[in-house]
């Protein structure tokens, strides 16, 4: 059966992607097709901020594109050596707080430490951070996507921590995605499971899948990454079969393979 992902492609360079990877043990054709372009901003801001660490709690991050726009900024070899001498080191010194697991690998990279990478979504990273800072203390520095949810912002201003948001990149549709989409549509027919990996991934590319399907889109068991994409399935009309427990690939195949081994859905 065959499985449509609409996501980006991992990095080549990390080996096959592992959304992939995971389907194909159950027997699944998965194909991925990239949704999203990212436009990152402010990052002379962003170093700017990253160069106080003395005036901010900690750092969260909620998006693996928060933490590109952060290499991106390191590739400058002056911003690279105040990083690697002691900006680095002085930041470790302070609590940094993820979403999720390829978040957290990401934070490792630049060698910091993550914490909170089992939350899995804003609502529980919110309920984690809460639990560990004190009200009105030092900010903590949110790097984050101009479409962000209010959902953490909310609940930790409700709780009384602090948060300082500076937006370091945009959320466009991907150049390509119409196309991508009709030639698999049009090669590979329709899909047995659609999954969609963002809220912004249902806005883009839900109406030209209707489109594409017709009349067998009631055929197609549609899943989320998780319940933030779910319930932006949801508000559009679409059932949802399956939301992964978690953000990650083998919860992901796992659940796919449970809900097209149902009839039920």
């Amino acid at each position: 059966m065959k499985v449509l992902l609409l996501k980006d492609p991992k990095d080549k360079d990390s080996g096959p992607d592992p959304y992939i990877k995971e389907l194909g043990l159950y027997g699944f054709e998965a194909t991925l097709i990239p949704v999203l372009s990212f436009e990152f901003v402010s990052l002379e801001s962003l170093f700017e901020k990253l160069s106080h660490p003395e005036c901010y709690g900690g750092l969260v991050f909620t998006s693996p594109r928060a933490l590109e726009a952060i290499k991106i900024c390191l590739k400058e070899s002056n911003k690279n050596q105040a990083w690697s001498k002691s900006l680095q080191h002085r930041w470790n010194s302070k609590p940094v707080y993820v979403v999720g697991k390829a978040t957290a690998s990401l934070v490792e990279e630049i060698g910091l430490t993550p914490q909170g990478e089992q939350s899995g979504n804003a609502e529980k990273l919110a309920e984690y951070i809460c639990s560990r800072e004190k009200p009105n203390s030092s900010a903590l520095l949110f790097p984050c996507g101009a479409l962000k949810r209010e959902v953490l912002p909310t609940v930790l201003r409700e709780k009384g921590v602090r948060l300082e948001s500076v937006t370091v990149y945009q959320t466009t549709q991907h150049a390509e995605l119409q196309e991508s989409l009709s030639r698999y549509f049009s090669q590979q027919g329709v899909p047995a499971s659609i999954v969609f990996f963002s809220p912004s991934g249902v806005r883009f590319c839900l109406q030209h899948i209707q489109k594409l399907s017709g009349d067998f889109i009631n055929h197609i068991k549609f899943s989320a990454i998780g319940p933030t994409t779910a319930e932006a399935l949801e508000a559009a009309g679409i059932p949802v079969c399956c939301t992964a427990q978690s953000p990650t690939a083998p919860d992901l195949a796992a659940a796919v393979q449970k809900a097209l081994g149902s009839h039920n859905c």
